[in-house]
């Protein structure tokens, strides 16, 4: 642990620097399509594709003190539905690498359980809220049984979100239950609300706080990690990206970690 805890030390120093030579130059440089992609990219359901490479590592699982983590792919890609309408799709691929939560256990890594988000939404705000709705489905793809469900499953998702003077504030959540998989494993209930609220300084970075909370119907427990984020807007070589990092604690957590960390890169790609 002392050794990964070093290397996200380092990272985040690294971020830091990058952090300050991209806000400096957005600084000088920025003007009104800069802060047009920096809105964009606290919009969930933004028309610009996207691709976030997420990662979390969270402490203190279980008996054993374990640790869990979790590389997000997260391919954002939006689809133009005649002139009022966008179509959303965003995909979240989650690459695992899980020690054992017990002493004595067998430490999982592989793909887990790929969850995908259909928001149909208007292009122009509606009374000044940003709008979407429509299917998620959830696929059992984990190649280890301990790192998903067996199950497949859907349900309804929305997101409605404001912005405003450099403010975004709104919420996604979404349901997911199970309908088809393996007879001898639980049923998926769950659902998840993420109420969000973020500030964009002139300088293009952002700092946000956010929850991702999850109930668990089956069981009837929450899973309540509290996020706080700065993140910031920048370009290498041309290509526009955001850096991330972030801590999280969690206020819920149903025998799952005590707090835990995230760095995530984000590729954008505007029109």
């Amino acid at each position: 642990m002392k050794d990964r805890l070093e290397q996200l030390k380092l990272v985040s120093i690294a971020l830091a620097v990058l952090w300050l030579c991209g806000g400096a130059v957005y600084a000088q440089d920025g003007g009104s399509e800069e802060e047009e992609l920096a809105k964009k990219t606290q919009n969930p359901i933004a028309s610009m594709v996207s691709l976030p490479l997420q990662y979390n590592i969270d402490f203190g699982i279980g008996s054993a003190d374990a640790t869990r983590q979790t590389l997000n792919i997260q391919p954002v890609i939006p689809f133009s539905l005649g002139n009022d309408w966008n179509l959303i799709v965003r995909t979240i691929f989650p690459l695992i690498n899980a020690e054992s939560p017990v002493q004595g256990g067998g430490d999982k890594s592989g793909l887990g359980d790929i969850t995908q988000s259909f928001f149909f939404s208007p292009k122009q705000p509606v009374n000044g809220w940003i709008l979407g709705a429509g299917p998620v489905m959830f696929y059992p793809a984990a190649t280890d049984s301990a790192l998903g469900s067996e199950k497949w499953g859907a349900g309804p998702t929305v997101v409605a979100l404001k912005q405003e003077n450099g403010w975004t504030y709104g919420v996604l959540a979404n349901h997911i239950f199970s309908f088809a998989g393996a007879s001898d494993r639980d049923e998926v209930n769950t659902t998840f609300l993420q109420p969000f609220l973020s500030k964009t300084t002139k300088r293009y970075t952002t700092f946000g706080i956010n929850t991702e909370s999850t109930y668990d119907w089956e069981h009837s427990q929450w899973t309540v990690p509290v996020n706080a984020t700065i993140t910031q807007l920048l370009k290498i070589g041309g290509q526009p990206l955001t850096l991330q990092i972030g801590y999280r604690y969690y206020a819920e957590k149903a025998g799952g970690p005590d707090w835990g960390l995230r760095t995530a890169i984000t590729f954008l790609f505007p029109k």
